[in-house]
């Protein structure tokens, strides 16, 4: 039984007037925390890392997997010697799903601390990040916590197995720009063919990953029966299947340049895709490179064939991010005053079910990244606005990101939106359909539900709308939406790997 004494973090106060407006008057029930360091490991603490303490029911998963409830403070000048305490009064403190309790209340919940230090990757559950074991607590008004940080979370490994193959390459062009070392990552999956055909050169296939997708995930396709059952048999696409790394400082890159991430695309197109293109023995001169992705990796996929239409030969994208900014989710990101209510009032919903019933309002979504960052406000939170930020927007006079809306009105600053333009993907298009249009002929197929999750098929829909009224030449952009499907419903790798089959067996025709 763990007791909720005094959390050490000292959160950096962010010098904006928004800083003083803190989640503290959620905290209906509040409570002490003290953090300490195992011995063995304090010297691997880094200073002005994010402490974030997880609580949730569920004892069958570790709480920074999912809590209902997240506490977070950044440890200035933390020095580990000491345990950092706090309270979650505090100003400095920042909570999500704590107001929705109140007093009083006697309820045992699973407990976890995470010291998120990584500079180079913006998530928390990432190699030298270090965390405390799961301990158990009945919350009650005024109790004590306390927790001791004792293990480093470790390097990544890519499964070991005959048909994979790790790729891990130092960038030149992302750690020129960083000023410190930075890495490209991906995982090969070879077709079950590769070793008795040497001499061939295989159609390869670039899979984006959903948000913070990381190639160690390709252990998924080994260990998952169904899927290598079917990939390693003879009826199965000849194609070399590439796992790309979303890593980036702050989150998701996206895979293409940007001012606060660096160039990715470049050194995606130009470094990692031909280091690997040489392991597999690819001819390029074949012209069967294709990039397929889902929701983040969908935009992704889009965005690569959109941005370097030359470069690859088709793109498959399922339930992409929003295409088109004035479709951001429900926002306008170009029109409309705030993010977090509608022209009408009314709380801007983020998520639904399939059946249009709103599950979490923007406002509650922006919080919950606001809590996890080290700056307070989702800028360096490693989510989901948090990267689009970083990746859309241009950087701020301070070196970071500069945020599209404020943290905590969701007040939309329209001079930064226009930034975003560059990366509507559906803008891109209108002002550039005459050179692009001939080049993406036969290269792009996309689906949605109709009923997405994250209201992204709205962006879709809008952007079909313009594809389908194109001249010279007419689109032939196959998208497709399902009634009542939600985000990502019809994605499989096995359904995606044999369109692209279809589409390799009709070049060889």
């Amino acid at each position: 039984m763990i007791t909720i004494n005094k959390l050490v973090c000292q959160f950096l106060i962010v010098p904006c007037a928004f800083a003083s407006l803190s989640l503290k008057a959620q905290a209906v029930i509040s409570f002490k925390a003290a953090i300490s360091v195992d011995q063995k490991i304090r010297e691997l603490v880094r200073e002005n890392g994010r402490l974030i303490l997880h609580l949730t029911k569920n004892r069958g998963r570790e709480p920074r997997n999912g809590s209902e409830i997240t506490i977070g403070k950044t440890a200035v000048n933390w020095n580990p010697d000491q345990p950092l305490v706090f309270n979650t009064n505090e100003i400095s403190v920042l909570s999500n799903g704590l107001d929705k309790l109140t007093a009083p209340v006697s309820d045992l919940w699973y407990c976890q601390v995470v010291y998120k230090q990584n500079s180079d990757d913006g998530q928390e559950n990432v190699p030298g990040n270090i965390i405390s074991d799961i301990d158990s607590v009945l919350l009650v008004p005024n109790s004590d916590l306390r927790l001791k940080l004792n293990k480093v979370i470790p390097d990544f490994q890519i499964i070991d197995h005959k048909f994979v193959k790790g790729v891990v390459i130092k960038s030149k062009y992302l750690s020129e720009f960083s000023g410190r070392d930075r890495y490209l990552r991906a995982s090969v999956l070879l077709p079950s063919g590769y070793f008795d055909h040497p001499e061939r050169s295989y159609p390869i296939c670039y899979r984006a990953p959903g948000l913070n997708g990381r190639s160690y995930y390709v252990r998924d396709f080994i260990t998952d029966h169904k899927f290598s059952d079917w990939w390693f048999t003879e009826q199965a696409p000849q194609i070399i299947y590439v796992l790309l790394d979303s890593q980036g400082p702050y989150g998701d890159t996206y895979q293409v340049d940007s001012e606060n991430n660096g160039p990715c695309g470049k050194a995606l197109t130009q470094e990692l895709i031909p280091e690997i293109e040489r392991l597999v023995h690819y001819d390029k001169n074949c012209h069967r490179r294709y990039v397929v992705g889902y929701s983040t990796g969908g935009w992704i996929a889009l965005g690569l064939q959109i941005f370097y239409p030359d470069f690859f030969d088709g793109a498959w994208s399922y339930s992409p991010d929003p295409v088109d900014f004035e479709h951001y989710g429900l926002i306008n990101i170009y029109q409309d005053e705030a993010a977090f209510y509608n022209r009408f009032g009314y709380l801007q919903p983020g998520r639904r079910t399939i059946y249009d019933e709103p599950t979490l309002s923007m406002k509650e979504w922006i919080r919950g990244e606001n809590t996890v960052s080290i700056t307070n406000n989702y800028l360096v939170s490693g989510g989901q606005f948090g990267a689009y930020n970083a990746v859309f927007g241009p950087k701020g006079k301070d070196g970071l990101p500069s945020l599209m809306f404020d943290p905590v009105s969701g007040k939309i600053d329209h001079t930064i939106a226009a930034q975003w333009e560059k990366y509507d993907l559906k803008k891109i298009l209108e002002k550039n359909w005459s050179s692009l249009g001939p080049k993406l002929q036969g290269k792009i197929w996309i689906w949605t539900g109709d009923m997405d999750g994250l209201y992204s098929n709205i962006a879709t829909r809008f952007l079909k709308l313009f594809l389908d009224k194109t001249v010279n030449p007419k689109s032939d952009a196959q998208i497709n939406f399902t009634p009542m499907a939600g985000h990502c419903q019809e994605w499989n790798d096995k359904a995606a790997l044999t369109l692209i089959a279809e589409k390799v067996a009709v070049i060889k025709k």
